[in-house]
């Protein structure tokens, strides 16, 4: 029943025919490399956008599981299913173009120790890679790839 509720809150929420919408951090250096990278390498526009900063992100979390929300990651709603940490990187990366989904056979590596990389590098990533005062701003050519235009 929430897995539907969240289908048609999405489906509500955004005018696109994709259902896919990547929640990431959007003071985070690394989170929002890593959107640029699925932005350029995403032609079929598959993916929309949303900073767990914004209002949007925040209302699309609250429909989450507790133990899925406020996450040091990204989180990926398919359909009206959240994928999150290694799950989630792996599932965006299947359907980017170019070798990204090369990556997408790690899948078979037992979640916990996928996890626990993504971890690590989760836990570090404002030390190894910075935080941004204020949340990254798309250029103007991929805003309307963004749900939430107040972040």
């Amino acid at each position: 029943m929430q897995g539907l509720f969240v289908f048609l809150f999405l489906l509500a929420m955004t005018d696109t025919t994709n259902t896919s919408i990547i929640l990431f951090d959007g003071v985070c250096n690394l989170c929002t490399a890593s959107v640029q990278t699925v932005l350029k390498n995403d032609r079929s526009a598959h993916f929309s956008f949303a900073s767990m900063q914004s209002a949007k992100g925040e209302q699309l979390l609250q429909t989450l599981p507790a133990e899925e929300r406020n996450l040091k990651t990204f989180v990926l709603i398919e359909n009206g299913t959240a994928f999150t940490r290694s799950t989630a990187a792996l599932r965006v990366a299947k359907k980017l173009d170019g070798w990204w989904p090369a990556l997408y056979p790690l899948i078979i590596i037992p979640r916990f120790i996928r996890d626990g990389v993504y971890n690590l590098i989760a836990n570090n990533r404002y030390k190894w890679f910075g935080k941004k005062e204020a949340c990254w701003l798309p250029r103007p050519e991929w805003k309307k790839r963004f749900i939430d235009q107040d972040a």
